[in-house]
């Protein structure tokens, strides 16, 4: 569901999908394809979210902001389930694997793995193509060609099954 908060009004690409018990409120901005999928949580209510292109939210993840620190998640990103973003930003065609958590100022570089159950702590930066692993998490080495390229392969598979879900879900009684 899609709701505004004062002033703050949600704004969605006509190409992307949000699951009905899914909650988009503030001042979001979907790209074209993004998806947010099933009890996924993205509220920007003190600044801004923007996600990008061909980019999903997957089921119960939470996207949240801190004040003065927008949420910025580039193009062809995977937000695995369970995860937490809060108040960071993710470089186009990276993955953050399901349950990892990003906190507050953390800059994911682009085309890089978090890997499940992470923990990025605050104001930490990472560089491009970066495997990123543990708790706090630290660079164990950089991507591969092929892995880079099966992120992105992840990214586009859910932007099919949001188009999927745009054209074929529906209630079932």
């Amino acid at each position: 569901m899609l709701h505004a908060i004062g002033e703050r009004v949600p704004r969605m690409d006509e190409t992307a999908f949000v699951a009905w018990n899914a909650e988009v409120c503030g001042s979001v901005d979907l790209g074209p394809h993004a998806s947010v999928w099933f009890g996924a949580s993205v509220r920007a209510d003190i600044a801004p979210i923007t996600i990008g292109a061909h980019t999903n939210v997957q089921d119960n993840a939470s996207v949240h902001v801190d004040v003065d620190l927008p949420v910025v998640i580039g193009s062809y990103v995977t937000i695995g389930h369970n995860a937490v973003i809060h108040g960071c930003t993710i470089g186009d065609g990276s993955l953050i694997g399901m349950g990892a958590v990003v906190l507050s100022g953390a800059v994911i570089g682009e085309e890089s793995l978090v890997g499940a159950g992470a923990l990025i702590t605050e104001g930490k930066e990472f560089p491009p193509r970066s495997l990123i692993l543990g708790s706090p998490a630290r660079v164990m080495r950089s991507l591969t060609d092929e892995e880079v390229a099966r992120i992105r392969q992840n990214a586009l598979l859910y932007a099919d099954l949001a188009r999927s879900a745009r054209e074929e879900y529906r209630e079932v009684r």
